[in-house]
C-alpha cells in the first residue's frame, strides 16, 4: 500500500485582515485599523458595527486629547456601539460652572491651564479575551480583566475583576465566571498569549474545554 499522505497542518487565521469575514464588512480587526499612538489594540480583537466599523478609532474612542492610552487586549469581542471614554471629558467642578471656556478660543484661550491641570484618570486598559456587549460605556481609567464579560448597556465606572461578569449603570459584579482557584489556573495558562500555531491546533479546547483540559495542551506542558 502506497504511504498515506501527511495531514497537513492546521492555518492560523490571519490578524492582519481588516475584514476578517467574507461578505462581513461589518466586522473588523481593531489592530490593523489603529493610527494613534495613544491607542493599543491585540490581535484578533473585533469591533461588529453595520455603519462604519473601520471608523471606531474616531467615533467609538472619545474625548482622546492624551496623554492617557486606550490598552485592549488579544481576542476581546466589541459589540456594536461600545464606547471608551477618554480623560478629555472631565470638566471642572469646583467652580461656579462646568463649561470649558478655553476651548472655545479668543482670550479665553490664556486661561487653558484650567483645563490642563485636571486631575488625570489614568490610563484605560482591558485584558484580553474580554466580551462586551451592544451599547457598553467605559468611563476614563478603568481596568477591566481577563476573561471578563460587561454585559449589554452597561456604563462601566470601576474596575472589573478577572472573569468577572458586569451589567448596569452604573455597571456592578453580577458573578465570576469561575472560582477563585480556577481563575488562578487561567490566569497562569494564559492562552491568550500562546503562539498563533498552537491555539490554532487547539480552539476546541479553548472554546470548550475546561482548565485542567488547557493546561494539558498548554505549550509548556508539551
Amino acid at each position: 500500500m502506497p504511504p498515506s499522505a501527511p495531514v497537513p497542518a492546521p492555518v492560523p487565521a490571519d490578524p492582519t485582515l481588516v475584514h476578517p469575514m467574507p461578505g462581513q464588512p461589518r466586522v473588523v480587526l481593531l489592530k490593523p485599523l489603529i493610527t494613534s499612538p495613544l491607542i493599543e489594540v491585540g490581535e484578533f480583537t473585533y469591533y461588529d458595527d453595520p455603519d462604519d466599523a473601520t471608523a471606531f478609532e474616531s467615533r467609538n474612542v472619545l474625548y482622546h486629547y492624551g496623554p492617557e492610552r486606550l490598552v485592549i487586549g488579544r481576542f476581546c469581542a466589541l459589540g456594536t456601539g461600545v464606547r471608551f471614554l477618554m480623560n478629555g471629558a472631565n470638566h471642572r467642578m469646583d467652580g461656579a460652572s462646568t463649561f470649558p471656556f478655553p476651548i472655545m478660543g479668543g482670550s479665553w484661550a490664556e486661561h487653558f491651564d484650567l483645563i490642563t491641570g485636571l486631575p488625570a484618570r489614568g490610563d484605560t486598559v482591558v485584558g484580553n479575551d474580554v466580551w462586551f456587549g451592544n451599547g457598553a460605556t467605559v468611563m476614563p481609567g478603568v481596568r477591566i480583566g481577563h476573561g471578563a464579560i460587561v454585559a449589554s448597556g452597561s456604563v462601566v465606572v470601576s474596575d472589573v475583576p478577572d472573569y468577572g461578569v458586569v451589567g448596569g449603570n452604573p455597571a456592578t459584579l453580577i458573578r465570576r465566571r469561575h472560582s477563585d482557584e480556577d481563575i488562578a489556573r487561567l490566569l497562569a495558562v494564559a492562552w491568550w498569549s500562546w503562539p498563533l500555531q498552537h491555539i490554532t491546533e487547539h480552539v476546541r479546547t479553548i472554546m470548550t474545554g475546561g482548565v485542567d483540559d488547557l493546561e494539558a495542551v498548554a505549550p509548556h506542558r508539551g
